[in-house]
């Protein structure tokens, strides 16, 4: 399997900095509440100091949804989804120990992370243009195509695993309670989004290994280098 990012989306976003991370063992019982909680803290000292959509990696999203067309207030990528959110009831809800923890890592980076159920991918992810044939799956069940042009997450069975670039994960590979292997993604398109997205991978590193088992080395894709294979 791998994961990448085609080289029109590289040709037309050449400031994106992707990282990526495969972890293996993934359990609902993990203790994760204390290292939430810390993570939380970092995200109230950034609140603390302006708004997220002051914040210059939510400014890079919002200037990239744009450029696809579409409304940055109406649609947020996830992180400032998260940070709006947060902001307002000063917590998140618990979903799942791996979800909790990488939201809490967004949160405290302002950076978008998407996590994927590996049983659920056929083949390969790709970050792509949609050619309008794409299948997504929401959250309540129902059966959506992606119009064509659309950024989407999809795979080699044609399935859109997430629509409009971090905006809508699918309900198909979203983790379950039986979910085994994830892999996680995070992309940053501001000025400092290459130190940045190695910090965010190191954080997340560092949390997920005292938890479970880490099966790849933390990876900074690029346009020389796009494809993550595992």
């Amino acid at each position: 399997m791998y994961f990448q990012h085609s080289a029109d989306i590289w040709r037309d976003f050449p400031t994106l900095v992707p990282g990526v991370l495969l972890v293996d063992g993934v359990s609902p019982e993990a203790p994760v509440r204390d290292r939430v909680a810390a993570l939380y803290e970092s995200a109230d000292a950034r609140l603390a100091a302006g708004a997220e959509g002051e914040m210059p990696e939510i400014q890079a999203w919002r200037r990239t949804f744009s450029k696809m067309g579409l409304k940055p207030t109406q649609y947020r990528c996830a992180s400032e989804s998260l940070l709006r959110r947060y902001r307002k009831e000063r917590s998140l809800p618990e979903i799942h120990p791996l979800i909790d923890l990488c939201n809490a890592v967004s949160l405290a980076f302002a950076v978008p992370i998407a996590v994927f159920d590996l049983a659920k991918v056929t083949e390969h992810l790709e970050v792509r243009y949609a050619r309008g044939t794409e299948s997504y799956l929401t959250f309540s069940g129902e059966t959506e195509i992606a119009p064509e042009g659309e950024v989407v997450f999809a795979d080699a069975a044609d399935q859109a695993h997430a629509r409009r670039w971090t905006n809508r994960q699918s309900g198909l590979s979203s983790i379950q309670p039986g979910t085994g292997s994830a892999l996680i993604v995070t992309e940053a398109l501001h000025d400092t989004a290459p130190a940045d997205v190695e910090r965010l991978l190191e954080t997340l590193t560092r949390e997920l290994s005292a938890l479970w088992t880490v099966e790849s080395k933390p990876a900074v894709l690029s346009a020389a280098a796009p494809r993550f294979e595992f």
